[in-house]
């Protein structure tokens, strides 16, 4: 991300250089970042959605900003303006992603750098989770043009839809069609968790983000995809580093059971007679965790449901549960769910006249690695800026978007700390004082990324 003044010198960089050997860091030094802009900044949007409160202060509240409800909605019209006022052009696809265009002095036709997140949460989420990579991005535009500083080439920022998957049961849903991993009929027929009326679709239709643009990397290609997270885990603490250099992300699958049993009186029915089904469930659930434990892989179940007419006196008709495996390798994803299905198999079989069950795939997101010269150029600013024993490589644990952008166009994460390891809570805030170094080194490593990056993206073809 060359000034305007080095014009000359980045027409003349050679395109076949691996910026993987020894990448230089390029940031002026007058670029300094407004830290307490960007936290008034967070703790002001945060107020659509804010929700569960855990102390005193004004900010001691979590979020519940789930995809596409009125708050989703509000914190949407608000992005749409602040991009615009900083001279982006802005675009929304089908699946309602945003994309904000910063044009560079060159005018350039090639695909935009993107800082992508997301700005939906979980119902019980933190005030920084997916946001803070918005935010960021959007900080790192204010302050080139207060500085009058221009790129080269086109940068801006990504808000993709439905990365949580809280509201409409399927994680990074829209990064997905945008990759032509997930049929967009599928994603638009996805229903809200608690009322199946009401379908992606019709909520991008009401709130007017259902946009005409093509929803594709055709539609809105990306030159590369950076994206920066609270880490999500305890790793980062726990090796006294600042700043996480993520490799790729972990393969992971989910899977809904609905378990069928039958109702009768508990009162009644000896056990020899009972078909129970959430006595099934808890002993399939409880399976499920020494299996992922004897592969050293990670299995949960989130959502258990029975229904709504149970009473303290009645065996329950049917019971569903959600199960959630993942594992940095593939292989051990698949055998952990093989294993939980001949178990859940017995199971059903156990106890009185036994149960039956059906289940389905809802999400299966293979393990990726990573573009090593995103990485290269990741390493080099944070070795400047923290120093080297300061950071750490990694791997996701969790499923962003960059997992679906990696597919389609260079892509690496920048993970950062977060209060006590933890992630889809409501205390997952990061260390204020972390926030000024991330952004001078969002703002770094795009100065290393935006030449090489922008020439050989055309030819990307989602390896590395």
């Amino acid at each position: 991300m060359y000034g305007v003044t080095r014009t000359t010198r980045a027409l003349r960089f050679n395109a076949t250089r691996a910026f993987s050997s020894a990448p230089r860091v390029h940031a002026p030094a007058a670029l300094k970042i407004n830290a307490d802009r960007l936290w008034e900044t967070l703790h002001q949007t945060c107020e659509w959605g804010a929700a569960h409160r855990y102390g005193e202060n004004p900010t001691d509240t979590g979020m519940a900003r789930l995809t596409l409800n009125d708050d989703d909605a509000r914190v949407r019209r608000w992005f749409a303006d602040e991009v615009q006022k900083l001279g982006c052009t802005l675009s929304v696809d089908q699946m309602g992603n945003m994309f904000a265009r910063k044009s560079g002095s060159l005018k350039s036709s090639a695909p935009m750098i993107a800082m992508g997140s997301h700005l939906d949460t979980q119902p019980r989420g933190g005030r920084y989770d997916g946001i803070l990579g918005v935010m960021a991005a959007l900080e790192v535009l204010r302050t080139m043009k207060e500085n009058n500083f221009e790129t080269n080439y086109d940068v801006g920022v990504v808000n993709w839809t439905n990365e949580e998957g809280a509201r409409f049961p399927k994680s990074m849903c829209s990064s997905g069609v945008w990759a032509g991993a997930i049929p967009i009929q599928k994603a638009w027929d996805l229903r809200d968790i608690h009322n199946p009326d009401v379908s992606l679709k019709s909520e991008l239709e009401r709130h007017g983000y259902l946009g005409d643009l093509e929803c594709s990397s055709k539609g809105y290609p990306l030159g590369a995809h950076f994206e920066l997270h609270i880490e999500q885990g305890p790793i980062l603490p726990a090796n006294d580093c600042k700043i996480g250099i993520v490799q790729g992300a972990q393969g992971y699958r989910w899977l809904t059971f609905t378990i069928q049993g039958k109702d009768a009186h508990t009162g009644t029915t000896p056990l020899a007679n009972r078909h129970d089904p959430l006595l099934a469930a808890s002993r399939m659930i409880a399976a499920s965790n020494d299996i992922a434990m004897k592969h050293d892989a990670l299995a949960s179940t989130g959502i258990l449901r029975v229904p709504s007419n149970a009473s303290t006196n009645t065996i329950a008709t049917e019971v569903t549960f959600t199960l959630d495996i993942r594992h940095p390798d593939d292989s051990v994803v698949h055998i952990v769910q093989d294993e939980c299905l001949k178990a859940f198999e017995a199971i059903a079989l156990q106890d009185g006249k036994g149960v039956t069950y059906n289940w389905t795939l809802d999400t299966d997101s293979p393990a990726v690695k990573f573009d090593n010269d995103c990485i290269s150029s990741i390493k080099a600013a944070a070795d400047h800026i923290v120093g080297p024993q300061k950071s750490i490589l990694m791997t996701s644990g969790a499923g962003h978007d960059s997992v679906y952008t990696s597919k389609h166009c260079p892509t690496a994460m920048i993970f950062i700390p977060c209060k006590d390891g933890v992630s889809h809570h409501l205390r997952s805030i990061p260390p204020m004082k972390i926030v000024p170094l991330v952004l001078k080194l969002y703002l770094s490593q795009l100065c290393i990324l935006i030449n090489p990056v922008q020439t050989r993206a055309a030819g990307f073809n989602g390896e590395t």
